[in-house]
Formats: C-alpha cells, sequence, structure tokens
C-alpha cells in the first residue's frame, strides 16, 4: 500500500500559478495521482491528489511550502490509503 493525501487548495488565476504549484510538488519530491479544478471567477479550486517518492516525504512539510506561494491557499488535507497499482 501507498500514502495518498488530497489537498486542497484555493489558487488565483494568474498566469503561470498553476504551473508553480506543480513544480514545487514534484520539486519537493511528491508524485501526482489526480488532479480536480473547477474556476470560481478570479480564482480556481484544485484538488490536488499526491504520494511522496519515499517515506521521508513529509505531506506537512508540502502544506507549509504550498502556503508560501503567492496567490495560494490551502484550504485542508485528507490523508487516505490506497493499494499500490
Amino acid at each position: 500500500m501507498s500514502m495518498s493525501d488530497t489537498i486542497h487548495i484555493q489558487i488565483d488565476r494568474a498566469d503561470g500559478s498553476l504551473q508553480r504549484l506543480i513544480g514545487l510538488v514534484e520539486r519537493r519530491g511528491f508524485h501526482i495521482d489526480g488532479i480536480n479544478m473547477a474556476d470560481e471567477g478570479a480564482m480556481r479550486r484544485i484538488a490536488l491528489t499526491v504520494r511522496g517518492r519515499d517515506a521521508a516525504r513529509s505531506i506537512d512539510t508540502l502544506g507549509r511550502q504550498i502556503d508560501r506561494l503567492i496567490g495560494v491557499a490551502r484550504i485542508q488535507a485528507q490523508t487516505f490509503q490506497s493499494e499500490a497499482a
């Protein structure tokens, strides 16, 4: 089994904002397993499902780094077990 986390994010729709978010997640050692987006005016709501490349990756640390991105607000995180494919 591998651990997956879903982070719910609100991000502005500025040019490059989604690219910055995805780049951060990948640079911090996480795989993106799924992404759902919905536009809401000038903002975009994202449910980002991620898992660490190894057990040393902390979702809490990733969340704090996401919080530091300009135009991003983390809403909540959920953790669940998923069967490895």
